[in-house]
């Protein structure tokens, strides 16, 4: 006898391997690509927030009287590999649309196949601001908050300290590259006798954190601006420790907030850094805890920030194809302007001027409670706040593009 939990092995086993069935023989096919194998810390709640979000959509009679039906493949971590995927999806398995990707190098491969190819694309996860800005299309939209965004959300601790000499550490691709600009640019904006005394950047996933850590305390910095993320983070954070590299130092740090890289941290968390994150447990909006509630109900597990994502990724393309009348892509662009969709953090819009999401993002500090690393003193940053006016986005983007 399969048990429930057997039930949603096997659905998850469909979900990677293939199509995850829809009850109706006329269904809309949507294609999701993303790095499933290599990134499953983010990408496996993310899995679990489209799961919760197709049953909930479908269970209304879908969109159109047509259920949703998702066709998912893996990546395999790799832009080229992604391209081949995303053009499977098109022409074999027929979707109307694709989704998806987390690393933002892949992001920007399929964002250019877009492009080329003319089919609609609405990144979840990939931060950098190319995606929307500098390469980005009419046919390509993206749902979180970018690096700039997160930069900015940030940007008010930093400049608040009054540190002078500052270490940047980051991933050495796309996503940690763009972020370190950021900051270098909006910090030197607000504090022009800064300094950059340091920067170490890690190959992605290979960080050798002990020699980082101790380049960055030679340096003898003031402050330490951070993006590195997963496994990387926690080397850091513990070689970190162990040399007294963040000791009487302030800390900036992106994305260390979110449970996915946190909770392996345990009793490690870096206490008093700021960070971006998802204190989903403190949370009290009526959005959220409804939310909440329905994904502990499913799952009997609590979410991570990924599991957001995928949640609302697929109910942004739910409201969009409502709101287009149908799937046809030059449709499926116009109704994305200004499209307004409910979210866990509130609603939110997407741009029709840059195609970006302005859903936020929290703010706060991490702290020790019970023998783990949470939020504490946040706040909700809506994205609006932080991104740049139409006028002079348009100057960022291709002119094609607007």
């Amino acid at each position: 006898m399969l048990t429930k939990r057997h039930v949603f092995s096997l659905a998850f086993a469909s979900l990677l391997t293939g199509a995850l069935p829809a009850a109706a023989q006329d269904t809309i096919k949507i294609g999701e690509l993303n790095s499933y194998k290599t990134q499953s810390a983010f990408l496996d709640p993310y899995k679990k927030g489209m799961e919760l979000a197709l049953e909930e959509i479908n269970s209304k009679g879908g969109v159109l009287g047509k259920k949703i039906e998702l066709i998912v493949r893996d990546d395999g971590t790799n832009p080229g590999e992604a391209v081949r995927v995303a053009e499977e999806l098109i022409t074999r398995e027929g979707v109307a649309m694709i989704t998806g990707t987390f690393l933002s190098h892949i992001g920007l491969a399929v964002t250019n196949f877009a492009g080329q190819k003319k089919v609609f694309f609405l990144a979840a996860e990939p931060l950098t601001d190319k995606i929307t800005w500098q390469n980005g299309n009419r046919y390509t939209y993206r749902l979180r908050a970018t690096t700039y965004m997160q930069t900015a959300m940030l940007l008010p601790a930093a400049t608040e300290a009054k540190k002078k000499r500052w270490a940047l550490v980051y991933p050495d691709f796309e996503y940690g590259q763009s972020a370190v600009a950021n900051f270098k640019e909006l910090l030197k904006k607000a504090q022009p006798d800064v300094e950059f005394v340091t920067e170490q950047a890690a190959p992605l996933g290979k960080v050798d954190a002990g020699a980082v850590a101790q380049a960055i305390d030679d340096a003898k910095p003031d402050a330490i601006f951070n993006v590195l993320f997963g496994a990387d983070l926690a080397k850091f954070v513990r070689e970190g420790t162990t040399r007294g590299t963040f000791k009487n130092r302030v800390v900036v740090s992106l994305l260390s907030g979110e449970p996915e890289y946190l909770d392996p941290l345990k009793d490690e968390a870096p206490v008093g850094w700021v960070v971006t994150g998802y204190p989903w447990d403190k949370i009290k909006t009526p959005e959220h805890t409804a939310f909440l509630n329905a994904y502990q109900k499913k799952f009997n597990d609590y979410p991570r920030l990924g599991s957001v994502v995928g949640y609302v990724t697929l109910h942004s393309l739910a409201e969009g194809i409502k709101k287009a009348g149908s799937t046809d892509t030059e449709k499926m662009i116009k109704a994305f302007e200004n499209l307004q969709v409910p979210s866990p953090f509130g609603a939110f819009v997407y741009r029709a001027s840059d195609h970006q999401a302005t859903m936020g993002a929290y703010v706060g500090k991490i702290a020790l409670e019970g023998g783990k690393g949470t939020m504490a003193d946040f706040k909700y940053v809506d994205g609006k706040d932080v991104l740049p006016s139409d006028a002079d986005v348009k100057k960022l983007r291709p002119a094609e593009a607007n």
